[in-house]
This record gives C-alpha cells, structure tokens and sequence, in this order.
C-alpha cells in the first residue's frame, strides 16, 4: 500500500474505532459489540464467522496450507466501563477523547484495518490467518474469552499477534503473573452502642488493608498490589455482619507472586478471633509466560518499527497473550496509535500516529505469517 491509502485507511479505522467505541460493552456483556464485529467479519470476506459462547467472534482466512498451523491476531472487545457510561466523545485538535476508545476500541479497528488491507492488495499467505475478537479481557473477566478462543484454535495455530490499541511503539514480549482475592470478613455484628466492643467486619477488613499497605514487594522481580474495592456493612449504628476487599497482585516472576499472596494470608490469620472469620476466594488467576527478545516475532515488531523510524520500547504486561505465552504458544503484542488516561472517562487517542500504526501492523502480521512454518 502506498502511504496515501495508509492515510485513507487510517482515517476508517478512525471511524470504525468510534463507532465500536459508542457499542458499550462492558465485560461479560460484550454481545452487541460482538454481533458488530462478526457483520464486519463477515463483509471483510472472512470465512468461518461465528461467535461463541462468550462472545467471542472468529473469523478466517484460508492459506493456500490449511492443513498446516498458522497465525492468530486478537483484540479484546470489552471495556471497564458500565454500560450506563457517557460515552459521549470530544475532539481536541489531534486528540478524540471516549471511554474506551484506546482501549480497546482502538485495537479491534486496527484488526478489522489489516483484514482490510489484506483484502484490497489480495496479499495471500502460506497458512490460515485466523482474527478473534476476544472478551472477557477486563476486571473479573480472568482473560476468560482469550482462554475459550485459545482451547477452540489449539493445534490450528503457531503464534499470536495481540493488539492494545494504546501500545503503539511498544513491543510486549512477556506476560506478567497477576493473582485476584476477594477477601470477605463475617461477625455476628450489632447495635453500634449497646454492642460496642464486639468484632466489626468493616473495621476487620480495614486493619486489614492497612496491613496490606504497608507491604513492600521487592522492586525486583517487580512485584505490586492494589486493594480496588472495599465493601460491607449495613448502616452507620451497626456493627457489621460482613464486609470485604478485592486484591490484585501482580509479579514478573511467579514465586514472588505466591510470597507476597503468603504475606497476605498471614496477615488474616493474623487478624482472625472468636466470632471473626475470614474467607479468601480466587477471582483471578493470570499465568505468566514470555519468549526471548530474540524470538522472531519480537524482531519482526522490532523491526517494523525502526523501520518506521520509532524508537521501540520492549514491555511486559498482563494482557491475552498472557494465555498463549502460559501454553509455550510464541505471542507478541503491539499497538495502533499512542494516547492517555486509559481505563477514566477522559481517555483519549492521537490521530496522527495512527497511519503508521496500521503500517507497522500490516508488516508484523506479513512477516509473521510468511515466515510461519
């Protein structure tokens, strides 16, 4: 393609960014956004289109080798967002503000852009190039949608190509651990006068967080936690029955993952007295997995973009390739366009890298998929 139609194509997968965009999907309600996908899916001239159960929607295109593995490209559909959100947007000179319009609407019009592409220049490659629209990506989805698509797709590929619409520049190479705890203190609870002195669970949960706060992970491996939400209680005057936190904890490195959950829990035991229990239920569990900065897939991305004159940035992070890492399966992600305040309601995209983005994913996909074997 010639750099005027890049422009051209930029400028749709703009548009097509912002009309996902304005699809709420918030997630384990990604059922609309997905019936969109799967009619563009469907209009690009990929075979196979269907979703599944989770809303995932798949699509292909056959390689003159359909017996042999080839390549999956991904980009999650779900949002942070409720589906009451505004999701009013704004333009600002080279900027377009939107909830969830970097991530990820950004990222599944960046997908639909290369079958596009792909489609107009009648590229062909040596293997099936299969494209999921993935959900469940956010919050308490557990990269449910990633895990189905990657069980339906097993032995049918070799690689994956992951898409953050925001990561233009950065190449991700490795999968960070991230462990989820919804952590519930019960009492019998009370009136706040007649009853004082009786074990409160909201009083038990924030000792707790304060315990928790002043944890100090090792910087490396790096290693954090956030205490997102706290819940609980039923009025000002009553002691409370119940109340809870939910921890997430994230680590480059899988044993300083489990340490820092160990400290967690000994802080509960800890805590723990007559008439105060503690429950701890999973809610989480990320696996960790990474291929070497030499792998051709890195370099390919490495590659596309010194190419394009960008100076690239390697990154870890906890994203779907986290899954096909976990499994021994190579994956790279890289990004669309640069931008801010992801997962607030001011987040915002650059216009103008977007060209180059697509650019830049055209050439990882073309090099990965030839030189699959």
């Amino acid at each position: 393609m010639q750099t005027s139609d890049f422009r051209q194509l930029a400028q749709w997968t703009v548009d097509q960014a912002i009309t996902i965009q304005q699809i709420a999907a918030p997630t384990f309600e990604e059922q609309p956004r997905a019936a969109y996908v799967a009619d563009q899916f469907s209009a690009l001239g990929l075979t196979a289109v269907d979703i599944d159960d989770m809303f995932n929607v798949y699509g292909c295109l056959p390689g003159k080798a359909s017996d042999q593995p080839g390549i999956l490209m991904t980009a999650h559909t779900d949002t942070v967002f409720a589906a009451e959100t505004d999701l009013t947007i704004r333009r600002e000179g080279d900027l377009i503000f939107g909830p969830g319009l970097g991530d990820n609407s950004m990222g599944v019009a960046g997908m639909l852009a290369a079958i596009k592409a792909v489609r107009d220049d009648n590229l062909s490659f040596p293997t099936d190039v299969w494209f999921v629209a993935t959900t469940r990506e956010e919050g308490l989805g557990n990269l449910g949608g990633i895990r189905a698509a990657y069980d339906r797709l097993r032995g049918k590929i070799r690689g994956v190509i992951n898409i953050e619409g925001l990561a233009f520049g950065h190449v991700y190479y490795a999968g960070i651990s991230v462990r989820r705890l919804k952590i519930s203190a019960t009492t019998s609870g009370g009136h706040s006068w007649l009853h004082f002195g009786r074990p409160s669970a909201t009083h038990a949960i924030v000792q707790l967080g304060a315990r928790i706060a002043a944890l100090q992970p090792p910087q490396s491996p790096r290693t954090t936690f956030n205490i997102g939400m706290i819940e609980g209680g039923t009025t000002i005057n009553a002691i409370a029955p119940q109340a809870c936190l939910w921890l997430d904890l994230r680590s480059e490195e899988r044993a300083a993952l489990n340490r820092l959950e160990n400290e967690v829990r000994g802080h509960i035991r800890a805590l723990e007295q007559d008439d105060l229990t503690f429950t701890v239920e999973v809610v989480g569990d990320r696996p960790a997995g990474a291929i070497p900065v030499a792998h051709p897939f890195v370099q390919a991305a490495l590659t596309s973009l010194a190419d394009l004159g960008v100076r690239a940035s390697l990154e870890i992070g906890s994203t779907d390739a986290n899954i096909p890492l976990s499994e021994g399966c190579p994956a790279v992600t890289v990004g669309i366009t640069r931008g801010g305040n992801a997962h607030r309601t001011d987040e915002f995209v650059e216009v103008s890298p977007v060209a180059l983005g697509l650019r830049h994913l055209l050439a990882v996909l073309i090099t990965i998929a030839k030189e699959t074997r």
